[in-house]
């Protein structure tokens, strides 16, 4: 009896011991259960932490580049005819769209006043010149006096002067007679080269009248033509002359037309940031008309800068940044200087080099030195939708 209560006493505490380790093995698990998933836990928090980034290299532009600027066509000369006697216009000659020679004569003026001043102007020279005839004469004739002191010396120092001032009194006469003679030549208005009419203002008997600042005619020479082109500060140490250029004209599709450039303004408009050029054209054959607009196209060589995206610029109160990773994959943030701006992308003129790796995309909480990760082909996609939710 004794030994059978003795063995199911052993069997009892057998049984207690097992359940004891059944329940320490079961919190054991559960803690190391915990532990594991507390760890991966903060293995998934650290590794989204990090960003994830994708980067580029800033891509060089090409050393040679075209360049479409507006031109304004002008005559190679253009010329206003106005008066410059007074008078009523007594016939003209030639009309608009006429070809004329230099010196050919375009209207005539009738000018009576002015011949009847040449006609006066005349007569008072032939006076003046009798007069200092007699003057003359008189000196003369007083200087022989002198000689055998028949007459004071201050006697014949005035008939002397007097001569002198007759002479004088004829050639102001002769000279008012020239500018008469002269302003009479005006009556005729010539072509001062030759060229196209290409405006007349006056009609049979109208007033003219010198200096009014009306222009009668207008003389074009458009053999060869002058094309003005503004062109931005930016592209001026790469504008010499002996460039050639390639214009389009609306009213002449699919033609093209070859221009030089012989000048250039050789500073910058301060109003504008541009520098004028000036292109030549031969129009021998007249096809091109002065006044017309026309699309000026450049071939540019020169060295260029780098070119990144728009969307790799960061806007902070320092200025213009762009996030950088270095070998360490840590952000280093860089401030650049933008050159020229092409709407989806830009010109670095300085701040960055090629051989960096710029952020595509940057958060704006990024920060100087912070820990990134490079985004893997099959991440890419995900780390750009992340960035862009940070933005939101």
């Amino acid at each position: 009896m004794n030994s059978l209560t003795s063995k199911i006493n052993r069997q009892q505490r057998l049984l207690v011991i097992i359940v004891v380790l059944l329940v320490v093995a079961l919190i054991i698990y559960g803690i190391a259960k915990r532990l594991k998933n507390g760890h991966d836990l903060q293995q998934r928090i650290d590794s989204t932490a990090v960003v994830v980034v994708e980067t580029i290299k800033p891509g060089q532009e090409e050393g040679k580049e075209e360049l479409m600027l507006p031109g304004d066509v002008q005559a190679f000369a253009d010329a206003p005819i106005y008066a410059r006697t007074s008078g009523y216009l007594k016939r003209w000659l030639i009309d608009i769209g006429t070809h004329v020679k230099r010196g050919q004569l375009l209207a005539e003026i009738d000018v009576p006043e002015l011949d009847q001043q040449l006609l006066q102007a005349r007569a008072d020279l032939a006076n003046a010149r009798a007069n200092a005839q007699l003057a003359t004469s008189t000196a003369e004739r007083w200087k022989q006096l002198l000689d055998s002191d028949s007459v004071s010396k201050q006697d014949a120092d005035e008939k002397i002067s007097d001569a002198l001032a007759k002479k004088s009194l004829g050639e102001s006469a002769s000279a008012n007679v020239e500018r008469l003679k002269e302003l009479q030549l005006y009556k005729n208005l010539v072509a001062p080269f030759d060229g196209v009419v290409t405006a007349r203002n006056i009609d049979i008997g109208a007033l003219v009248n010198a200096g009014s600042g009306v222009e009668l005619f207008r003389v074009s020479a458009s053999d060869k033509l002058r094309v003005y082109v503004d062109a931005p500060q930016y592209y001026a140490p790469f504008l010499k002359p002996g460039l050639e250029a390639t214009l389009d004209f609306a009213e002449r599709p699919g033609q093209k037309f070859t221009g030089k450039l012989v000048r250039t303004a050789e500073a910058i408009d301060a109003s504008a940031r541009t520098l004028r050029l000036q292109f030549e054209v031969d129009n021998a054959n007249g096809e091109l008309l002065p006044g017309s607009y026309a699309q000026v196209h450049l071939q540019l060589n020169g060295t260029r800068g780098l070119r990144l995206p728009i969307n790799t610029l960061i806007f902070r109160g320092d200025g213009l940044m762009v996030a950088t990773v270095n070998a360490d994959q840590h952000v280093v943030l860089k401030t650049i200087v933008i050159g020229r701006d092409y709407g989806t992308s830009f010109e670095v003129a300085s701040g960055v080099g090629a051989d960096d790796a710029i952020i595509i995309n940057p958060p704006d909480s990024i920060v100087d030195n912070q820990q990134v990760r490079l985004a893997k082909h099959d991440d890419v996609a995900d780390a750009n939708a992340g960035n862009k939710d940070a933005k939101h």
